[in-house]
């Protein structure tokens, strides 16, 4: 089911992709992709701008609608725990799909603050830090469009405690535009005795998961080769016989049966190729299909609390800490108009003591407890998501003491979150691919993967001949040509995502960014 402003959209633009000519000379694969995720809609975008006829099965109302997104890891200063070289490939997939989705970007200074009850020092990043500037200014030399974080000597800056006194003392501004008066009300509010010293401040930016789910879907809504049902369940993937056998030693096609939420009948689709994008129930088609993995769920949650007292915009502010300890990390992310949306990664606010699940021997989808698919299904028991909140609001009012009088809403970003293997600190993971069997599987534990699990998938396409390796067939990837931002406009973005947000009982603010790139 298309959103109306979509089907109105669409209605007044050119609906030929950039690559029909070329479309026409290629084979005409059918591709069926099972989940409308960021992975699912970014790979669907990147197939049918080639010309492939691409089909996305998804059970919500609209896409990318999954679990808790806000964070651009444009470097991955999230994560202590990671190696460099993960930190690096972040840093490179974030500047990758920001060219893509430009228009989800809240353009913003995140503080990493080191709390003084931690072991580590603010100066053990420093290292990393300049590795990720100097693979920075490495990228805008390779390509000046990639300047898309700011200025390379301006990744990351650090405060000392003069600096941070001194700032505390001068007149907030409305709008800020230099660091300094970004870090203003950061001086003002923070708890200056609890954090260690330098403060480091990082240009990674804030993502918006309503912006995200608009831009893929007005995108979607522009190529011929797109179809994008939703309200639709999969019900059962299979084979396609042929000769009359019914082999899975090598299959070439797929039959798809699904169910819209508007009719009681069973419809079937057959593809060339079946790309499983399922999110935290992947295994469930893995089972199908007939793949056993190994992989994890991990069910989280992030909570939404309205805070007026910061007087104006503020940076995302990150306290570091332990995963998992009742000392975890903290994060606190700005929207407009007061409001936020808080992690804190112990067991009693964003994860949960039976929250995390592997494989079993009988099935590849790990299980989640039954109170957690409910929450993910039907939606939160309310004393029990009010109690999250408080936590969370306490949680973060011990380093912002102000805080503490930030009111709690109704509502939290949610879901599982799947994770490849048996390490539960991965963070950098893209596709699996099963060239005998004509099937992949979308793995990305990062939303800013989706986009390198798409050029591996085109790749494998080209190695099958499902898709002509012609010279110009990746010209507009490598040229960021997507057609809908010749054709859509921030405005555009943002009127489709208030919807959206409203749609999924968040505040309409929250589908609002601050627009400077």
């Amino acid at each position: 089911m298309t959103h109306p402003f979509i089907k109105n959209y669409t209605q007044n633009v050119h609906q030929k992709s950039e690559v029909d000519a070329l479309g026409s000379r290629l084979p005409k694969t059918r591709v069926g992709i099972l989940g409308g995720g960021t992975a699912g809609a970014t790979i669907a975008i990147r197939l049918a701008a080639l010309g492939i006829q691409t089909t996305i099965f998804e059970k919500k109302k609209s896409l990318i609608d999954g679990p808790p997104m806000c964070h651009l890891h444009a470097g991955g200063n999230l994560y202590r725990e990671i190696p460099d070289e993960d930190c690096i490939d972040l840093l490179k997939q974030c500047i990758d799909i920001l060219r893509l989705y430009p228009y989800t970007i809240d353009v913003r200074p995140t503080v990493f603050a080191v709390p003084t009850r931690d072991d580590d020092s603010p100066e053990d990043l420093l290292p990393r830090l300049d590795k990720l500037t100097q693979a920075y200014k490495k990228l805008i030399q390779q390509d000046a469009k990639n300047k898309v974080l700011g200025e390379p000597d301006n990744y990351y800056q650090l405060y000392s405690r003069e600096q941070m006194l001194e700032l505390k003392n001068q007149q907030q501004v409305t709008k800020p535009k230099t660091l300094d008066e970004w870090m203003i009300p950061v001086a003002k509010h923070l708890n200056l005795r609890k954090i260690k010293y330098p403060l480091i401040v990082a240009q990674e930016y804030g993502w918006n998961i309503f912006r995200l789910s608009a831009s893929a879907q007005l995108a979607l809504a522009q190529y011929d080769h797109a179809d994008v049902l939703t309200n639709t369940l999969v019900k059962q993937v299979s084979p396609v016989k042929t000769n009359g056998t019914n082999t899975r030693e090598q299959i070439s096609k797929w039959n798809i049966e699904y169910q819209s939420s508007q009719s009681s009948a069973t419809q079937t689709l057959e593809v060339d190729y079946l790309i499983n994008a399922c999110g935290f129930q992947t295994g469930i088609i893995d089972d199908m299909v007939g793949v056993n993995v190994k992989r994890m769920v991990e069910f989280k949650a992030s909570y939404i609390t309205h805070w007026q007292g910061a007087g104006g915009q503020i940076p995302e502010i990150i306290i570091y800490g332990k995963r998992g300890t009742p000392e975890g990390m903290a994060q606190l992310t700005p929207y407009p108009n007061g409001y936020f949306q808080i992690h804190g990664m112990t067991n009693a606010i964003t994860l949960f003591n039976d929250g995390l699940a592997d494989t079993t021997a009988i099935s590849a989808q790990p299980k989640l407890p039954n109170k957690y698919l409910h929450y993910i299904e039907d939606g939160w028991d309310k004393a029990a998501l009010q109690t999250r909140i408080q936590k969370a609001i306490d949680y973060v009012a011990e380093f912002v003491p102000a805080f503490k009088n930030a009111n709690t809403q109704n509502n939290a970003l949610f879901g599982g979150q799947q994770i490849p293997g048996e390490d539960d600190t991965l963070r950098v993971a893209d596709v699996s691919l099963y060239s005998h069997i004509s099937y992949a599987r979308a793995e990305n534990v990062k939303a800013s993967s989706t986009l390198t699990a798409a050029d591996e998938i085109v790749a494998e396409f080209i190695k099958l001949g499902l898709v002509s390796n012609q010279p110009d067939i990746n010209k507009h990837r490598e040229n960021h040509q997507w057609t809908y931002l010749n054709k859509t406009s921030h405005a555009d973005i943002t009127e489709v995502a208030q919807v959206l947000a409203k749609e999924r009982n968040f505040p309409v603010e929250m589908a609002l960014v601050n627009n400077s790139i």
